[in-house]
């Protein structure tokens, strides 16, 4: 895989790299002992959740639990950074949630299945460095808005209300202010006592996860008013399953099996029909779940570097991201990424390879198999809560309140925008269009850093005396688009007495098309006037790029020299040419 294919070097990116640079590096019983401590933690925490952000995403929560153990698994094996934990995460639930309600847990896996060949795509393409291009006001903006969404989608369970949800984040706020007056007393009195133990659990510094604590007092909390008459809405009250001639309520106690995705129920509850109506519709969100994914799992292996001070390949990391979403679906798995959480967690708790994680995805089957009748026993409203402190953590408001004050009103506007979009709209097009801004700005920059300066003063260049009728113009910085009409309608107001225009170019490290153009237009502007130009300077690549648009060398009207020397010998024989043939 990771032979050379072409003549240019390019280089496949190999599935597992994390894994082989572990081996390579020596990995004995030392190692092994902390993957499997930092495993054994991390897993605990990802059981409830993946739980909780399956019920977020509206499938039962056994969904989640199989995404953990399948795609967390494959992904660690696969991928291309040694501390990465993948999984379901909150950033997803707000792209996944319109898609089960549009068409069912069946389009979602489908969808998840699509976004898992795009990944495969983009890391066999080698774009996992791009994700340096995405600007952090952007990053900052629609993971802020996802979070609001989150926060949102919990309080109908934290605070027990009768309300259902659709699509629109405003819809949902107003239809949760109006069910206001159904709000049960016990699930709210179950969720607050959950919030505090997870706010308060970290305090303590103990090495128990607060998840674990926090769901364990809420459903200890909801136990003890069931004898007083009070129902509290559980995992068991609220999901039942049937599988292998089986059925039961809450979470069925075996471990994933392969089932087709298109065999699940769509959003009639009936197997849904693939066709290419299906696959079009579902190509937008895979694609955001694709980008997102990418994004994320990325981001994260960029945080796992410099807690560890390792590095990561990217396209084997979205290669890996790939195939565990190409996997997961197959066994009732949602998509999954990297989260940032439990791979912080997994670092914190020794971890020193991908064998932490594949462990962290066999303690998830474990509970799965063996605990499944305790996992039903835990409150809806405490799940909610849960909820509410990772859209809290992911939020990063002291970040956010940071960047407003301190980042430069253009950034602080891109954020805002992105934040605002995300919350009304969807993460897809607040991404798009801070995306946008953030190129025009930058292009904006940019063109303001291109100048063009007419060189009078002897001392400003190594030009020595020019000649009467020779000017010497200087262009500095990238001509593109947005830089070059600005840097050569300068050049057009012409002195009446100059006969030869010399542009210095040796400080102009690009030209686009839009810059030949302008360049070509210029050329005949002046010829037409009768005035020769010299390109000074220019790298040869630029030359060739001049010269395949037209731009060639036409004796006392236009020439390209290396050095200023030379283009002013040469236009001092342009004009002893002029000068004769004028007397």
């Amino acid at each position: 895989m990771s032979r050379a294919s072409d003549d240019a070097g390019y280089r496949l990116p190999l599935p597992g790299s994390a894994l082989l640079a572990t081996w390579r590096r020596g990995y004995g019983l030392a190692e092994l002992r902390r993957d499997l401590l930092a495993g054994l933690t991390i897993g605990i925490v990802a059981v409830p959740l993946s739980m909780a952000l399956a019920i977020a995403t509206g499938v039962p929560p056994q969904h989640g639990l199989y995404t953990a153990i399948v795609a967390g698994a494959i992904i660690a094996l696969t991928g291309g950074s040694r501390f990465n934990v993948s999984g379901p995460t909150a950033a997803f639930v707000v792209i996944l949630f319109p898609i089960v309600a549009n068409h069912g847990i069946g389009g979602l896996l489908i969808a998840t299945l699509m976004a898992g060949l795009i990944l495969v795509a983009l890391g066999l393409a080698r774009l996992g460095s791009l994700i340096q291009f995405v600007p952090y006001p952007v990053v900052l903006g629609f993971t802020a808005g996802i979070a609001v969404v989150i926060a949102l989608l919990q309080l109908p369970d934290f605070l027990g209300l009768e309300v259902a949800l659709g699509e629109s984040t405003l819809g949902n706020a107003a239809a949760i202010g109006g069910a206001l007056a159904t709000l049960d007393p016990a699930e709210l009195g179950v969720g607050l006592v959950t919030l505090a133990t997870l706010i308060l659990w970290p305090r303590l510094r103990l090495p128990i996860p607060a998840p674990l604590v926090g769901l364990a007092v809420g459903t200890l909390a909801a136990l003890a008013v069931t004898p007083l008459g009070v129902e509290v809405d559980t995992i068991a009250s609220r999901f039942s399953w049937s599988l292998q001639g089986e059925s039961g309520s809450g979470i069925p106690p075996f471990a994933p099996s392969l089932v087709l995705p298109w065999q699940l129920p769509g959003p009639d509850g009936t197997p849904l029909t693939v066709d290419f109506a299906l696959i079009r519709e579902l190509l937008g969100p895979a694609l955001a779940i694709a980008m997102l994914g990418a994004i994320e799992s990325l981001l994260c292996a960029v945080v796992a570097d410099g807690l560890t001070r390792t590095r990561h390949d990217p396209n084997a990391e979205l290669l890996g991201q790939g195939l565990g979403n190409i996997a997961a679906p197959f066994f009732g798995g949602i998509t999954a990424t990297a989260a940032l959480a439990r791979t912080a967690t997994n670092i914190r708790s020794g971890a020193v390879s991908p064998v932490a994680a594949v462990v962290h995805a066999l303690v998830v089957l474990l509970a799965v198999v063996l605990l499944a009748g305790v996992l039903a026993l835990v409150p809806m409203a405490a799940l909610a809560a849960l909820l509410f402190i990772i859209a809290w953590n992911m939020s990063e408001a002291r970040h956010f309140l940071h960047t407003l004050r301190s980042a430069p009103a253009s950034d602080a506007a891109i954020l805002v925008i992105c934040f605002a979009l995300t919350v009304i709209f969807d993460m897809v097009l607040a991404v798009a269009v801070g995306m946008g801004l953030a190129a025009a700005l930058f292009i904006r920059r940019m063109a303001e850093v291109t100048e063009t300066r007419r060189l009078d003063a002897p001392h400003e260049t190594d030009r020595g005396d020019l000649p009467a009728g020779v000017a010497l113009y200087d262009i500095d910085g990238p001509l593109f688009f947005g830089a070059a009409e600005k840097a050569v309608s300068s050049l057009r107001l012409v002195d009446p007495e100059i006969r030869v225009m010399l542009l210095d170019m040796r400080d102009v490290p690009s030209l686009d098309a839009t810059a030949i153009v302008a360049l070509q237009t210029l050329a005949e502007e002046l010829e037409a006037e009768g005035i020769g130009l010299v390109f000074v300077g220019l790298p040869a690549r630029l030359v060739l790029k001049l010269r395949r648009a037209g731009l060639r060398r036409r004796a006392g009207r236009l020439a390209m020299v290396g050095d200023p020397a030379h283009a002013r010998r040469l236009a001092e024989r342009w004009l002893a040419s002029l000068e004769k043939r004028v007397s």
